[in-house]
């Protein structure tokens, strides 16, 4: 891996499919280094994906600290001592402090699956949100990548892709298709960060070509 390539870690919680997404895409053409696969607990298919691809592997599981403040010290110390610059989530599932927020100000992003502001922020994750969001009956769906702040799904957005919602959807088909964009969306995305192509003005978020 080139040495001009800024360090990136990818936080993940699950099966890790956006993970693989970033994976593909820089194998493809090379816009960053993965140092780290962080996963919330072990066993998950992140961690496997990430031992597949040669990607080093920690587990931060709330279990083996006794605060969650403790554990973000611990990984905050592991990724500045490995030189990542960004922090990616894709799928993470544990609460964040604002220290850790504070620690990597503009330089942590987040995929959420719905278009935010609508179906996001506390307790909107996986299915809930896409079962929220055809009980509301609306015709458009959607992912949205943004930066993270303090407030659950509340930072500025970077990008978004739009989905059309059918009256006939379930929550699983609705999935299926806005993780097909997300899957695009998300290395676009981290692509333009790491390539210090994105400008942030307040909430106002600008992709440079």
């Amino acid at each position: 891996m080139s040495a001009d390539l800024e360090k990136i870690a990818v936080f993940a919680s699950g099966s890790g499919t956006d993970f693989q997404s970033v994976i593909d895409a820089n194998k493809k053409d090379p816009f960053c280094e993965i140092r780290y696969l962080i996963a919330s607990k072990a066993g998950i298919g992140a961690v496997e994906r990430a031992e597949r691809e040669g990607i080093e592997a920690r587990v931060f599981s709330s279990k083996d600290f006794s605060s969650l403040d403790v554990l973000y010290t611990e990984l905050e110390k592991l990724l500045k001592d490995a030189g990542v610059k960004y922090v990616v989530l894709a799928g993470w599932l544990k609460i964040i402090p604002s220290r850790f927020v504070k620690a990597f100000e503009d330089r942590m992003i987040n995929i959420h699956p719905s278009l935010i502001p609508s179906f996001c922020g506390e307790g909107f994750y996986g299915l809930r949100v896409h079962e929220a969001a055809i009980n509301y009956g609306v015709k458009v769906s959607g992912c949205t990548v943004h930066f993270v702040d303090e407030t659950p799904d509340g930072g500025a957005i970077i990008a978004q892709r739009a989905v059309e919602v059918f009256p006939s959807d379930t929550p699983e088909e609705l999935s299926r298709r806005i993780l097909k964009e997300e899957h695009e969306l998300l290395p676009f995305c981290v692509r333009k960060l790491c390539e210090g192509k994105l400008k942030k003005d307040g909430r106002k978020v600008t992709l440079i070509d």
